[in-house]
């Protein structure tokens, strides 16, 4: 997606929401055309029609943590039909909950034999595999609701987003403050011009809160009879099972995860990209901690810059740099802070720093307020959700895709604004180049990675005590070609026997 179509989007989201849901569902046979309330018996639920009265048949994959909390959102009025998990043992308690739903290990079993009968899926499963549970349900019709990060890698973003477009699907990522209060204010507030032209944001987390910078591991865990380990990894390289890989520490590898940005960015930054119609940034740079091969650093930091946009209405949209700091890390205090006052609120905060004012809001968009004490009175122009996020992609999935009111984080967004997530996940893994890397979001590709440029990452970090003093052992990785190992993290080579659909064109 470009720029200027994500530009045409956002537009188009602030139209929409110009007209409530209330008055929406109150402008009578007008509105009712809109909605499929014929039965799906008549109009046919492989034309993609499916009742507000009727119930949605969901299948749920990755239902041990997140997955369950998105299941009891939609267990009351929808009908959970499917579950499946690599892990029964993790998986029981939602198993139990729902014993005429069938069981699954393997999500494409599920979908073979279950595919005509599902109208839409819930995927939480590992970062690493979204984009594959995902993709195939789209190419089916199905309606998806993913769990952030959307995707493991910039490619695979891009793939969701022209997927869901091309097959009409209702879709979110579950981001769930994107449909709060506080991302609906942070945008009015800046669409208003209340703070005037934004340069700079500076973003943070208090994550992780899992460890991370370790060596990977050197001994083997038994496999609990429970675990199909073979399923977990999926198209990641196959390595030895360990307990610090699953069923939570996960997050904190690279083969499976995207550490602090992936399980936190797509809370915090959500109102950056969408107050500020950011589309693909044109220059990024990342440092770190200690980086190793297979672990994500402990505290990183990433510098992304983003061309100006067009003008809105009452603000303009100038270049602007977005600064993200996490495991420890924190940005400067603006000048005027009040003293004794903690930046973080429920995980991390973002602030705007703008021409007239600086806004600040914490994680999740939540409670936005200016420095200057000022009381902003702007328009409401963004649609209100007045059920719950995984609610309203339910009702999404229930409108025919002509007159479908788009989730709050849809695809046609959260695809774009998922880039801009794991781009970071790049400048930090890429920082042994020693340069601000330029990006060219149309084509996904670096460059100023030159196809001599080589580069080495650390394997492994050692040491050990000689009377007294501490002899490190450093082992690297032999040189490795720039360009091919950007390309790499770019889009995943998968492991045999795992293959995502086409690109769109």
């Amino acid at each position: 997606m470009s720029i200027v179509s994500h530009q045409k989007i956002l537009k188009f989201n602030t139209m929409s929401s110009k007209i409530s849901r209330r008055k929406f569902l109150k402008t009578g046979a007008v509105a009712a055309a809109g909605l499929t309330v014929v039965p799906s018996t008549v109009l046919g639920k492989r034309a993609g029609h499916v009742a507000p009265s009727d119930k949605l048949n969901i299948a749920a994959i990755g239902v041990g943590g997140m997955g369950h909390a998105n299941i009891r959102q939609v267990e009351k009025t929808e009908n959970i039909v499917a579950l499946c998990d690599v892990d029964w043992k993790y998986a029981k308690g939602v198993f139990d909950r729902f014993p005429k739903a069938e069981k699954y290990w393997d999500y494409r079993k599920m979908y073979d034999e279950m595919g005509k009968s599902i109208d839409a899926i819930i995927c939480a499963t590992s970062d690493h595999t979204h984009a594959l549970i995902c993709a195939d349900a789209m190419t089916m019709g199905k309606h998806v609701y993913c769990q952030k990060p959307l995707t493991h890698s910039v490619y695979e973003s891009r793939l969701l987003t022209k997927l869901a477009a091309k097959h009409k699907v209702a879709t979110s990522m579950g981001n769930q403050g994107s449909s709060g209060e506080g991302v609906n204010q942070v945008c009015e507030w800046i669409w208003n011009g209340e703070i005037g032209e934004v340069t700079r944001v500076d973003t943070f987390t208090d994550r992780p809160i899992w460890p991370q910078g370790l060596n990977a591991p050197e001994k083997a865990s038994k496999i609990l009879k429970t675990l199909d380990w073979d399923l977990f990894t999926g198209p990641a390289k196959m390595r030895p099972f360990n307990e610090i890989y699953h069923p939570w520490n996960w997050r904190g590898w690279w083969d499976y995860g995207t550490g602090a940005l992936g399980d936190m960015a797509c809370h915090i930054l959500h109102p950056v990209f969408k107050g500020l119609n950011l589309g693909y940034p044109s220059k990024v740079q990342g440092s770190s901690t200690l980086l190793l091969q297979d672990c994500a650093p402990s505290a990183q930091h990433v510098r992304l810059t983003f061309p100006s946009r067009d003008n809105m209405p009452k603000v303009a949209m100038p270049e602007v740099e977005v600064h993200w700091y996490d495991g420890g890390l924190k940005p400067d205090f603006p000048e005027g802070w009040p003293e004794g006052k903690d930046m973080n609120h429920d995980g991390g905060a973002a602030i705007f720093y703008g021409t007239k004012d600086v806004l600040i809001c914490g994680c999740y968009g939540k409670d936005p307020w200016l420095l200057s004490g000022r009381k902003p009175n702007a328009p409401k122009v963004c649609r209100r959700v007045e059920t719950s996020h995984e609610m309203d992609w339910v009702r999404a999935c229930k409108e025919s895709p002509s007159n479908r009111l788009m989730t709050k984080s849809d695809f046609s967004e959260a695809g774009p604004f998922n880039e801009m997530v794991v781009m970071g996940v790049l400048a930090v893994r890429l920082q042994n180049l020693n340069r601000e890397l330029l990006w060219d979001g149309e084509k996904m590709e670096f460059t100023n990675i030159n196809p001599n440029d080589e580069i080495k990452i650390l394997i492994k970090d050692d040491f050990k005590i000689v009377d007294g003093d501490p002899k490190f052992n450093k082992i690297w990785t032999d040189p490795m070609n720039a360009q091919a190992f950007a390309s790499e993290l770019i889009s995943h080579t998968y492991r045999e026997g795992w293959k995502l659909p086409a690109m769109p064109k």
